[in-house]
């Protein structure tokens, strides 16, 4: 049996994960690479700054001039874009840990919305910030982008699954991909999580109506590859699931052994 977890104990669990382990990005990269002393410092004073924001809040739009980046310290968002019939595309979920918005670092405007799916604490931090990181502890800077670079490779592949599977093989590959993410920061192996996503989030991320997907968790359920108790969702079988929709692992593990 496994128990659900409410989302201030969820935002609670996060914050505690923090103090055992240090700052939020240096959790998440310490996951990685074991990280000097030195390297935990720079990582720590980039977390100076904090905002907390309502489920549903938005953090920026898509389009709105920024110069700050996010780091997240508790709770879950996703970034978005807006269709021309008026839908949206959710790309990707961002988590305890995760360096937001670098989706826009390379303009002075955000490519998508920032939007928080749960009550959620954010580390703002201005570009230069970062800049100054890649300048000051080049081996951060390193991981850095190998870490984004596995990410991005994990949304282009579950972006493809949307256009060229079938709708359990697209909610299969979201639900492993969250809990892979998940595992950087929590450290376990286990297969239950909160998933604190309407249908509508699970559809706009996945290409599928509300009912569709709806359809789609149930069938999962019937063949008992998943189980469900309000929000927390159970995986039932890890590896079989893997193999049924041919998942990759592209964010457990991440090469190190080139950084300077």
């Amino acid at each position: 049996m496994y128990e659900p977890s409410t989302s201030s104990e969820k935002s609670s669990e996060d914050q505690q994960r923090i103090s055992d382990r240090g700052g939020a990005l240096e959790a998440k990269l310490g996951h990685y690479l074991a990280l000097t002393y030195s390297e935990r410092d720079a990582l720590r004073w980039l977390e100076r700054r904090e905002r907390t924001f309502e489920a549903g809040s938005i953090v920026i739009r898509e389009g709105e001039e920024t110069a700050l980046l996010h780091i997240v310290a508790s709770g879950w968002l996703h970034g978005s874009k807006q269709l021309p019939d008026g839908g949206r595309q959710i790309l990707r979920f961002y988590f305890l840990g995760d360096l937001t918005s670098t989706f826009s670092i390379a303009w002075n405007v955000s490519a998508a919305t920032l939007t928080a799916v749960s009550d959620c604490t954010l580390f703002e931090l201005p570009r230069d910030a970062l800049g100054r990181l890649f300048r000051d502890h080049p081996r951060l800077g390193g991981l850095l982008y190998a870490v984004s670079a596995a990410e991005q490779v994990a949304m282009a592949e579950r972006l493809t699954s949307v256009g060229r599977t079938d709708a359990l093989t697209r909610v299969s590959t979201l639900l492993l991909d969250i809990r892979a993410q998940l595992r950087v920061v929590d450290g376990e192996n286990g297969s239950v999580f909160e998933l604190p996503l309407t249908l509508q989030d699970l559809g706009d991320a996945v290409g599928l109506t509300n009912t569709h997907v709806s359809r789609t968790l149930k069938n999962l359920e019937e063949r008992g590859l998943v189980e469900r108790d309000g929000r927390i969702i159970r995986i039932v079988d890890v590896d079989e699931l893997t193999r049924l929709v041919d998942y990759h692992d592209r964010l457990t593990h991440v090469a190190t052994d080139w950084l300077p």
